[in-house]
């Protein structure tokens, strides 16, 4: 059904939700819920602590006032009263609060308290304490479009899950075999649970149909893609090794076990579709050019797509670098080029002057014609889906192609997350790295820390400065990467930039910070893909405890990519005993693949792999918590489903139909 027809989604609502991808009562059952509030307990003020989210009472004792901040921002502010203790309550642009609050009546409130001076309760919800219908309870909280109300995208949803009959893919016959419920009660209890027991197995049960779809439509993609070679590669082993030793490094084990996987590949009889998986600074860049050499020295155009023009761009000089003595061409094509650029490299691609073309989503575009492309390469594999893959595989006569990835998954869990794929890993780093010397640092140190950097920053060296969001959150949980910068502005005796995903012109931001006309660089997780600045050899990561542990292990690798210590700085305020054991895992291992490990078992396979920055979709299984087993679950019915061909022309359509939509929760 249509959103347009649900109560209280009218035609300007429903173009907002439209936007982000949501357009039938289909569409709102998967969008899941980010959080849960319970509401079941009442919090007295007394046993509260600084910065928690409390459901609370209290008496209106003053009368509600609009006032204006120094800075002119907005907001509301009255006094109430709880067993005899006054404290304050205060919501930022929120005016219509005022008509909203009586004196003398007492109030249900949900919100976050702040101790600073004396007991404040900040943009709180509440309603009057004798109609409580909305703050009870288990209540979902969902990620919304900027300014939709969070209760309205709430009924929303419940109305959606009663209107769908969600229809499971899963065989019936392996339905009651291992015991699964119905579809319908799962989704149900996710929207609306009455218990977190409740919402464990009903998350767990959709968390086993998406992978059972997912796992089956990668079998099905698998088989269409195995085709006959039809590249036939003349570079010689003779000639491939004599390439490898013009590298300045000796490859590592891992690296040349990975080279002889996939000449393996181009010499054998079927297209190669590989996955080439390492940590960070493991050395994949240089195996993926064994390739591309592979391909050119076999007469063949060969071409390597980044997500960012940063990442793009800093490829594109390093394989001209490397490619330069042969004599072959490597181009570059990026959206913000100029049309009469953009024109004149695709000429020469055509008539197959380019020899190797780097290059963003630009690549993708359909005036994109090579004359003879062999292989494609797609870097950070992870922020591409299936779809785009395909469509760059489009370009050639059946290419071979090479994916990479430097986010690091068990090696247990591989084959299934990347099952279209087969799989190569470099566990091993090149030893000549000096290790980084990772730190848990308190609130209370932060002056000290800054002090540290001043000096590091006197030896010519450069800083990251990490935080989670661009915004300040609705609830002022996170500092934002703007507020961080103003106020490291002010703080800091060197010159510093701002960047994040929002901006138009990251690529020269990048380039001034590389050539040191900035010293120090605010910004979101924007730079943890790939960005390689030698002098960059200190990083600071506010609000750590909010990163996954994968994430965290990805940002630091940014740093010690030179000759010199560097340092990553987990900023943290938590007190909680598991929070710091997450960062004591950080501090203490190096390895991405044990971390992977770590990051699965501590926060489940939900959180892991719903880590993802693109934000192209609003749905994300991410949120749900299920645990590893659900996937081998899913992994095994999915199995046997396909050796016993149950309902096997059923599955092949309805997952090929939710291709797009599985893609999106793995793939990008």
């Amino acid at each position: 059904m249509e959103i347009s027809k649900l109560k209280g989604i009218n035609e300007k609502r429903a173009k907002e939700l439209n936007k982000v991808g949501i357009e039938s009562t289909e569409d709102f059952i998967s969008q899941f819920p980010r959080r849960y509030l319970d509401l079941r307990n009442v919090c007295k003020l007394e046993n509260c602590y600084h910065n928690d989210m409390v459901l609370t009472t209290g008496k209106i004792v003053s009368v509600p006032q609009n006032k204006f901040s120094y800075k002119r921002i907005g907001y509301v502010k009255v006094m109430a009263e709880q067993e005899g203790v006054i404290f304050t309550i205060i919501w930022f642009n929120q005016p219509y609060v005022v008509e909203k609050l009586v004196v003398g009546e007492e109030y249900l409130f949900y919100g976050r308290v702040q101790n600073k001076t004396g007991v404040t309760l900040v943009n709180p919800s509440f309603e009057p304490i004798e109609k409580n219908f909305r703050l009870k309870g288990i209540v979902p909280q969902y990620s919304t479009p900027k300014n939709f109300p969070q209760k309205t995208f709430r009924d929303a949803v419940k109305l959606s899950v009663n209107i769908e009959r969600p229809e499971s893919i899963i065989p019936i016959k392996l339905q009651e075999k291992y015991g699964l419920s119905s579809l319908l009660y799962a989704y149900h209890n996710v929207h609306n649970p009455e218990s977190f027991e409740q919402l464990a197995k009903a998350s767990e049960r959709i968390a086993i149909e998406e992978y059972f779809g997912l796992i089956s439509a990668f079998k099905i993609i698998k088989t269409s893609r195995e085709q006959v070679r039809i590249n036939e590669y003349s570079c010689k082993e003779d000639e491939l090794k004599e390439f490898i030793l013009g590298f300045p490094f000796e490859f590592t084990n891992g690296q040349k076990k990975a080279v002889s996987e996939i000449f393996a590949d181009l010499k054998g009889k079927k297209a190669m579709n590989r996955l080439l998986q390492g940590d960070v600074g493991s050395g994949k860049t240089a195996v993926s050019m064994c390739a591309i050499f592979m391909a050119v020295k076999s007469g063949y155009q060969a071409v390597m797509l980044a997500p960012t023009e940063v990442l793009a761009k800093q490829n594109y000089e390093l394989l001209k670098r490397i490619f330069k003595p042969y004599g072959i061409n490597v181009d570059f094509l990026s959206g913000s080029m100029k049309e009469k650029e953009k024109r004149a490299i695709k000429g020469c691609l055509k008539l197959g002057i380019t020899n190797i073309l780097v290059g963003t989503h630009a690549v993708l575009e359909d005036d994109v014609e090579f004359k003879n492309l062999a292989l494609c390469v797609c870097d950070e594999q992870q922020r591409f889906g299936v779809s785009q893959r395909s469509k760059l595989f489009e370009k050639g006569d059946f290419p071979d192609l090479l994916v990479m990835s430097a986010t690091p998954i068990p090696r247990t869990l591989s084959l299934i997350f990347y099952g279209d794929l087969d799989v190569s890993t470099i566990p091993d780093k090149p030893s000549v790295r000096i290790p980084i010397q990772t730190n848990i640092v308190p609130y209370t140190k932060y002056n000290d820390m800054l002090k540290f950097i001043e000096n590091e920053v006197q030896k010519g060296n450069q800083i990251y400065f990490v935080c989670p969001k661009v915004e300040e959150d609705e609830e002022g949980e996170v500092m934002s990467v703007t507020e961080l910068y103003e106020e490291l502005k002010e703080r800091l005796s060197f010159d510093i930039a701002v960047i994040h995903g929002k901006m138009k012109d990251k690529v020269s931001v990048m380039e001034d910070f590389k050539n040191k006309k900035y010293m120090g660089i605010v910004s979101t997780t924007v730079i943890e893909t790939g960005v390689d600045v030698k002098d960059a050899n200190i990083m600071v990561i506010y609000n750590a405890e909010r990163f996954g542990l994968s994430q965290l292990h990805q940002l630091r690798g940014r740093i010690g990519r030179g000759d010199k210590q560097s340092y990553c700085f987990l900023l943290t305020n938590t007190n909680s005993e598991k929070g710091i054991e997450r960062l004591k895992i950080i501090r203490n291992n190096t390895d991405g693949f044990k971390i992977s490990e770590y990051d699965f078992d501590m926060r489940g396979a939900g959180d892991f792999m719903g880590q993802r920055q693109s934000g192209k979709t609003m749905t994300d299984l991410g949120y749900l918590n299920y645990s590893v087993q659900s996937i081998f679950l899913a992994k095994k019915i999915s199995d046997e489903a396909f050796n016993s061909q149950i309902d096997i022309e059923k599955i092949k359509n309805i997952a090929l139909k939710r291709q797009e939509k599985l893609k999106d929760i793995i793939m990008n």
